[in-house]
């Protein structure tokens, strides 16, 4: 161990005998320093602009334009250049045949350089290590752990790129093909998940040997056994690899044994890292205050139940617009999209099943081929795709497997328990395409435990949860492509005919009177008079002027404002009024909290305002209110908003106000809290009302949707996945302050450094 020692101390004084060692330090300390003030900066102009801040910790050093992740994209820049010399240097000088002839071993030697390594890289660490203590002296809930994970990352990087750098230095003679030889082989392995991903077992072990990206978990503040162990086995094998070169020139070997010694180690280093890939294997930390890497408790607590196998099979159609995701070469990226679930249950079975069908999502096909067969079709895409079209399965093949016609023959994935339990796990058409946790947990939730079921009121009028009309309400109850649709949240969702001797099905926890336009007959009068009489829950949709919904929902102490609500703006028509959550409204549902945070607000068309009265024996929360700084008022007179311009007469009956748009109530039947959600205008959850005609950013229809039926079913639908506040969120910068530390981290402490290493090379260049 001593002579390790003294031959690490011995490289360290070499490389800072030289110029090459300081530039390094002095580059990384300039070019961190100004990316640390960068952020520093935004953090202060956020301040003063009045937006605030959250996750201090983690904009400044892991973000997307993180200290920490800027970092990792430059680094490889800087170890070649230290690590060319180490063992080219002493081949091309001759000092290789002093340290031969001396008692020290091949494997001493190469210790001690890459222990040299080592230290040189904690430097680098010491300069982050500076930005830390300011972020700990500065920002209220410093998120330390999660920065040091960070820390460890970029440690175990640079050791990584210094054992192969000094690999290739005992290639050659020559430093700088060293170091270019290094930028290559780090390209290389930057490039390694990318080759022969289509082959199921070479495919794992590939994506494992890729150093790309290698580090965005732990700097994320998620550590991972597998992300620990890849470095630890990248730095052995190349350590080895170097010994045995070394070794290799010492006893002048054969050829062949050279390189049957070198696959033995590549081979073992391969396996080893394959092994440590398997889900059953993995360990994980999440180093984050709020652990953000990690499913919620609620998910969690989901996963937990799920005893017995679980296989998840991946449907993937080349006729599909969204077959890429699913295709041989990008497996592994989508198996990434589960690995939150997989972490709590590493047994899960992933397969992939291709095939080929005519989709309900790709009208380029009729476009393109006319008059083609789907066999035609399906093999002049395979062609352009460069696949091999046998392993893609014909219509006939895979509809003795599965039918997937009621999915549109998409992009799905069928989730299945040993029970027999299934579910169907889809992506949707909007920008995120895939499932979120809320998705996800909602289709593992079904399988452990009753959902709710919806009823939908028909025949009476009502909105339809299987029409196409704007104003019916298909899109947010069974619409599979819409990610906040009933049926992708955990419900089952059906039309409810209570006409004639049909009664309420078994299992129905809530029913949705949706704007009814003819009133109930009796036998259906009866049989929901006896539902809400035993303290059912409902959830109620109406407009203004209607005899009929004005008469049902007197029963539990509403009613509404003569007319309909305006709120003049400017080329809107009146009539569309923007409502907000109340305060009161944070306690029924998360997500009325985080529209009320991010100044959301609900669009309305001809809305009606609501007024409550507890004559009738509930309670009432107020959940959407007009927005008190626009003047609103119930209009009486003006039918036409387009061509007529409305205005307030008090004379008339009409009033300004601020009106509630939306009420909760509740009330105490035998042991269980009932409860009823009344909104006054039943097209803004409609398949055309989703998106208001108000050219105003913040519009947050859909929000309605989880946070009504979230509070409707006490908390079981949608999965609440909301996380915990950040709670580093407050900082000490100043203008003035990062000025300051702009100077000295920018310009002192590189200038520092430069006048140091200028005076300490020209008083050795004068010995």
């Amino acid at each position: 161990m001593r002579r390790i020692f003294k031959i690490a101390k011995a490289e360290l004084f070499t490389l800072f005998y030289s110029p090459i060692a300081w530039m390094i330090l002095i580059v990384f300390a300039f070019q961190t320093g100004m990316n640390f003030i960068g952020h520093l900066q935004e953090i202060v102009r956020s301040e003063n602009i009045g937006f605030g801040n959250s996750f201090i910790t983690a904009g400044i050093f892991s973000g997307n334009l993180g200290v920490f992740t800027a970092v990792q994209g430059y680094l490889y820049l800087y170890i070649p250049l230290m690590t060319m010399g180490l063992m080219s240097r002493e081949f091309s000088s001759g000092s290789i045949k002093l340290l031969y002839s001396s008692p020290v071993t091949s494997a001493q030697i190469i210790y001690g350089k890459f222990l040299a390594m080592m230290l040189y890289s904690l430097m680098l660490i010491g300069i982050l290590l500076v930005y830390v203590v300011i972020g700990m002296c500065a920002v209220k809930n410093f998120d330390l752990p999660s920065v040091l994970s960070g820390l460890l990352a970029l440690y175990l990087l640079m050791c990584a790129y210094a054992a192969i750098g000094l690999f290739m230095s005992c290639l050659t003679a020559y430093q700088v093909v060293a170091a270019l030889g290094t930028l290559v082989l780090l390209a290389a392995l930057s490039y390694m998940d990318k080759i022969w991903q289509d082959i199921d077992f070479v495919r794992d072990i590939t994506y494992w040997a890729s150093i790309s990206g290698r580090c965005n978990a732990m700097i994320g503040g998620l550590i991972c056994s597998e992300d620990v162990l890849y470095f630890v086995i990248v730095i052995a094998m190349f350590i080895t690899l170097s010994i045995q070169k070394l070794q290799a020139n010492r006893t002048h070997a054969a050829f062949t044994v050279v390189w049957g010694k070198y696959a033995v180690v590549v081979l073992a280093a391969m396996m080893l890292g394959y092994a440590t890939s398997r889900p059953v294997l993995m360990a994980y930390y999440d180093a984050t205050a709020t652990k953000r890497n990690t499913l919620t408790p609620n998910s969690q607590a989901i996963m937990a139940k799920l005893e017995g196998g679980l296989t998840i099979t991946t449907y993937v159609n080349l006729l599909d617009r969204e077959y890429y995701h699913g295709i041989p070469t990008q497996v592994n990226e989508d198996k990434e999209r589960l690995r939150q679930y997989i972490r709590f249950k590493p047994e899960t079975k992933l397969k992939y099943v291709y095939y080929y069908d005519k989709p309900s999502n790709n009208p380029r096909l009729d476009f393109v081929y006319k008059n083609k067969s789907l066999a035609e079709m399906a093999k002049k895409e395979a062609e352009i795709r460069e696949l091999d079209i046998n392993m893609f399965l014909t219509p006939e093949q895979i509809k003795k497997q599965i039918n997937l016609t009621d999915e549109g023959n998409t992009f799905v994935r069928l989730v299945e328990r040993e029970n027999g339990q299934k579910a169907w796990l889809r992506i949707y058409d909007d920008m995120e395409k895939f499932p979120s946790e809320a998705e996800v947990s909602a289709v593992f939730k079904r399988m452990v435990m009753k959902l709710p079921k919806i009823g939908f009121l028909q025949k009476h009028g009502e909105r339809d949860i299987e029409g196409d009309r704007i104003k019916d309400y298909t899109l947010f109850s069974s619409v599979k492509t819409f990610r906040y649709a009933l049926t992708n949240q955990g419900c089952d969702v059906e039309p409810l005919d209570l006409t004639g001797d049909k009664e309420i099905p078994g299992g129905i926890d809530i029913i949705v009177v949706a704007d009814m336009k003819e009133a109930l007959d009796s036998a259906t009068k009866r049989k929901l008079d006896a539902y809400i009489a035993n303290g059912g829950n409902l959830a109620v949709t109406l407009k203004p002027g209607s005899a009929v919904m004005e008469s049902f929902i007197e029963q539990f102490g509403l009613k509404t404002v003569p007319g309909q609500l305006v709120q003049p703006k400017v080329d809107v028509a009146a009539n569309a009024v923007m409502a907000v959550p109340t305060p009161a409204a944070e306690g029924l549902a998360d997500v009325f909290r985080l529209m009320r945070e991010q100044h959301k607000y609900v669009g309305m068309v001809k809305s009606a305002g609501l007024v409550f009265s507890p004559e009738k024996g509930f309670s009432a929360i107020p959940v959407l209110r007009t927005i008190d700084s626009m003047k609103t008022w119930n209009e009486l007179q003006t039918i036409d908003f387009v061509n007529d311009s409305a205005t307030l007469d008090v004379a008339t009956g009409e009033r300004a106000d601020s009106f509630v748009t939306a009420y909760a109530l509740t009330r105490k039947v035998g042991s269980k809290e009932q409860r009823i959600m009344v909104l006054g205008d039943a097209d803004c959850i409609s398949n055309g009302g989703m998106t208001p005609p108000i050219r105003r950013y913040g519009a947050s229809n859909f929000n309605i949707i989880p946070g009504m039926f979230h509070w409707l079913s006490y908390g079981t639908v949608p999965v609440d996945v909301t996380r915990p506040r950040s709670k580093d969120n407050e900082s000490s910068f100043t203008k003035g302050n990062v000025n300051v530390l702009k100077y000295a981290l920018t310009w002192m402490i590189p200038g520092i450094l430069l006048i140091g290493s200028t005076i300490l090379l020209i008083r050795r260049k004068r010995k």
